[in-house]
């Protein structure tokens, strides 16, 4: 029996069940867990009464079959006497890849590529059906097909156009219909009913992605030092007409020359320099950061609490770029 073979049946060998019994015989299942073969291991040598060791035995008496190997990898240092169960390892979904949105599970990629593996993947194959162009209207449509290493194959499409994809990633309309075809299909291999997060239509609210950890949490506080809240700026007021009278021929001085001086437009801060006004937060902003607190369960009440610690001001007077600061946070909360 050659190093490869028996590599091969080594990993093969990884994830079958063995049963000891009280009088100490030993038993390991199938592949698909419905036929228990009896290994007999004794200083004579080792037996199984598979079709696999009774075929290969014969020709090679040092041959092993991955339920022989099974038992041995479960027999600490080649003590028979004290060998131990070694339960089968089950694939299973892990939760950090499942997010929630109004109320509804949601799948992520990443989540269903890791499942995928761990029940087994051969290969994976897409195919583009059609690029997207002008005359189609940006519409591109893959087939991918998922092969498990049992040699079941999956397969379904995926579709994606200006109209169903985010602003985000309408330049990469192809690779969008790639994803989702694949999801698609590794939604089939892995018996997962719920909808992957890619397949959604507008992620434009949960850009930047949240690990998978936001399900029925609320939103933290970030730990920083609250801002000093800026003065509130004024609308600029018309000059008044100056009455008629002679010039003054000095260097007028006193409370109506700064008052004066306030009123120019071109007034500087000091330094030579004019001040810049921030934008304010634009509507889109404000429906992102509500639409994001509902789906955490922020109440309107806490996000003007965490508005005013943070940045210094009420929700309605963030400037834009604290806005958008605002919402990298509730979508990593």
């Amino acid at each position: 029996m050659t190093a490869k073979e028996l590599q091969k049946r080594n990993g093969k060998s990884e994830n079958l069940r063995v049963l000891q019994t009280e009088d100490g015989s030993y038993f390991c299942e199938s592949s698909e867990g419905k036929i228990l073969y009896n290994i007999d291991i004794s200083d004579e040598g080792m037996s199984c009464t598979c079709g696999d060791w009774a075929r290969n035995s014969k020709k090679d008496s040092s041959f092993r079959c991955k339920h022989i190997l099974s038992v041995i990898n479960c027999i600490p240092n080649g003590q028979v006497e004290s060998a131990h169960f070694m339960d089968r390892k089950k694939p299973k979904l892990d939760e950090r890849w499942i997010i929630k949105i109004e109320n509804k599970d949601f799948v992520q990629y990443a989540g269903l590529l890791d499942l995928g593996h761990q029940k087994g993947i051969a290969q994976i194959e897409v195919d583009p059906i059609q690029l997207p162009n002008q005359d189609n209207g940006n519409f591109a449509i893959c087939k991918a097909t998922v092969v498990s290493k049992t040699g079941d194959s999956f397969t379904d499409i995926g579709d994606a156009n200006p109209q169903n994809c985010s602003s985000k990633v309408r330049a990469h309309l192809l690779r969008m219909a790639s994803t989702r075809a694949i999801a698609r299909a590794l939604r089939s291999f892995t018996n997962i009913g719920m909808t992957c997060l890619e397949e959604l239509a507008d992620l434009s609210d949960l850009a930047g992605g949240d690990n998978g950890n936001s399900k029925g949490k609320t939103v933290k506080q970030p730990d920083r030092k609250p801002k000093v809240m800026p003065k509130e700026e004024k609308p600029e007021q018309p000059k008044a007409k100056a009455p008629d009278r002679p010039p003054n021929k000095g260097n007028e001085t006193g409370p109506a020359v700064e008052q004066k001086e306030a009123a120019l437009p071109n007034a500087s801060d000091g330094n030579g320099k004019k001040p810049a006004a921030q934008p304010m937060m634009s509507s889109a902003q404000r429906s992102a950061i509500y639409n994001l607190s509902k789906r955490r369960n922020v109440s309107v009440d806490e996000l003007q609490k965490i508005s005013f610690q943070t940045y210094g001001v009420e929700l309605a007077h963030l400037s834009s770029k604290d806005a958008s600061s605002f919402i990298r946070h509730l979508q990593s909360a």
